[in-house]
């Protein structure tokens, strides 16, 4: 049981990390900025008007696509590095 708790408790911290960890992908040499935790919570999405041309405003939501897609993409993988050496130890709890 002991172990159990153990493991509860290092699947806890590594989420806590995940929540303070923070990826952040440019889109349009830096036109669009987006920020995600390792837990794929959107913290931020930074525009920057000189680099936007307002007469192509569809460029402009390609890149805010293009830098959430690939943000979600980087903090998955970052939650599944650290989350990968804990798996092992959920057999030992039942699920």
């Amino acid at each position: 049981m002991f172990n159990n708790a153990k493991m509860i408790m290092k699947i806890k911290k590594a989420q806590k990390e995940l929540a303070n960890e923070v990826i952040e992908v440019e889109a349009g040499e830096g036109a669009v900025i987006v920020r995600i935790t390792g837990e794929q919570k959107i913290k931020k999405i930074e525009i920057d008007p000189e680099r936007v041309d307002l007469e192509d405003i569809h460029e402009l939501e390609r890149w805010i696509e293009t830098a959430v897609k690939e943000s979600i993409t980087r903090s998955q993988q970052v939650a599944a590095d650290k989350m990968k050496p804990l798996m092992g130890g959920l057999g030992n709890l039942g699920l």
